[in-house]
């Protein structure tokens, strides 16, 4: 294993009762019936000496919680869970006694590895342990147990059935119940409000240390995530979101350790300086992962009458949204300059203002993932706002020759950009944010 020292410390033995075949193969077919991936295996079957799960801990000078934290989990295992299972602690450059108390457990308890890792950070450790896993679902959590273990199997059902590509726990969902510090909760709130307003992100809780991923789509994705730190949760999840992958959220309970290894104000500003260079990735067409899109919904009742599709239905609402960001900013942008410049000119420059921001808007929530790089798409609908500034110039001049005065000028540059609206829908779909490839 590349950058770790040390091997495997006890051959993997899972204690979990394996599941049946015919189980298994219901669980698979399930898979294709729902529209899985094409590039998705099946869940592994009895008579494999690979787990279907593999439970990642990571660990820094956690000699403290090392002990209880892995047995109280494999207890758990061994008394609900339904699938195959091994759980790899992975130590990357403890000063203490963590890696002795590691061998210990290994030692001990069936099913149970440790792994050493040279390089320092949470993300190196768990991106390292699921690129090798043998499992067909891989997981992590904190070795102190803040979250629940009842969350466990509702987290990674979904994907060894293969219905989704990434499960995550959530302490701010609906139906969460946690105990916290009142600082750690408005950083909370306030990083994922950030991300939701910054990234358009539907997850909401990026840094829940209680994770799963099906194993072929973890290869790829974490082999495209650059933070070998605690900015390695947000930057998977961005990249998965933005590759199309379905995250699957479950509510949490969840407990803080004041015993904890997280600064925030230093993880805060390590967050911040990762956001903006996942956002550089994205602009510049790089964080594509090369992963086929998901099929098309199709009924499961074999006779079932199908009416025409109509599309996204949220593509209607997100263009509204759209639309009315950039037709204010064009109002405003307008009234404005107006008051050192012609109408013409005026136009001119709250058009490009309006532009750019319904372009961010419509492609973050009408055609999201649609239509290539940001440059390309800015380009084309650049081209498209110069046609929409000649008419709308038109009929900025002629009201203007009649002097209804500025508001007047401006209620006629928004009845102009409202009839617009349609031929602007058609033009983005067809054009500006047409389907590559």
């Amino acid at each position: 294993m590349p950058g770790t020292a040390g091997a495997r410390a006890a051959p993997p033995a899972p204690s979990a009762p394996r599941a049946s075949k015919a189980s298994m193969r219901a669980a698979s077919e399930t898979s294709v019936r729902s529209g899985e991936r094409a590039l998705a295996p099946p869940p592994r079957t009895a008579g494999t000496d690979a787990p279907v799960v593999e439970i990642v801990i990571p660990v820094l000078n956690e000699e403290r919680a090392l002990g209880g934290g892995v047995r109280t989990l494999h207890a758990y295992l061994r008394e609900w869970f339904p699938w195959t299972w091994r759980i790899t602690v992975v130590d990357n450059g403890s000063t203490d006694r963590t890696p002795e108390v590691g061998r210990a457990l290994a030692a001990e308890l069936p099913g149970v590895e440790l792994r050493r890792l040279d390089v320092r950070g949470k993300g190196a450790a768990v991106k390292a342990a699921w690129r090798e896993s043998d499992a067909t679902v891989v997981a992590y959590m904190d070795v102190d147990l803040s979250t629940d273990l009842g969350a466990l199997l509702p987290l990674v059902a979904p994907l060894v059935s293969g219905h989704s590509d990434l499960a995550i726990g959530t302490r701010l969902g609906r139906g969460a119940r946690i105990r916290r510090g009142l600082r750690r909760e408005a950083v909370s709130r306030c990083y994922n409000g950030l991300l939701r307003v910054g990234f358009g992100a539907r997850f909401t809780d990026a840094a829940c240390g209680f994770k799963a991923a099906r194993a072929d789509v973890a290869g790829r994705l974490t082999a495209c995530v650059g933070d070998d730190d605690w900015f390695f949760d947000t930057e998977m999840l961005l990249l998965a979101e933005f590759n199309g992958l379905r995250v699957h959220e479950v509510a949490v309970d969840w407990v803080e350790d004041v015993d904890s290894r997280v600064r925030v104000g230093r993880t805060a500003a390590h967050n911040l300086r990762g956001l903006l260079r996942t956002a550089r990735a994205m602009a510049r067409g790089e964080a594509g992962l090369g992963l086929p899109e998901r099929p098309e919904p199709r009924p499961a009742h074999p006779d079932a009458v199908l009416g025409r599709p109509t599309g996204r239905p949220g593509m209607l609402v997100g263009f509204a949204a759209a639309g009315l960001l950039a037709t204010v900013v064009h109002t405003a942008g307008y009234l404005l300059l107006r008051g050192a410049w012609a109408p013409v000119p005026a136009n001119l420059g709250g058009l490009l203002l309006s532009t750019v921001a319904g372009t961010e808007a419509n492609r973050r929530w009408t055609f999201p993932r649609r239509g290539g790089r940001r440059a390309f798409v800015h380009s084309r609908a650049a081209l498209l706002a110069a046609l929409n500034w000649a008419l709308t110039s038109v009929a900025v001049a002629g009201a203007a020759a009649l002097r209804p005065g500025r508001i007047g000028e401006a209620c006629v540059l928004l009845a102009v950009s409202s009839c617009l609206v349609t031929l602007r829908f058609s033009a983005l779909d067809r054009w500006v944010f047409a389907r590559r490839g």
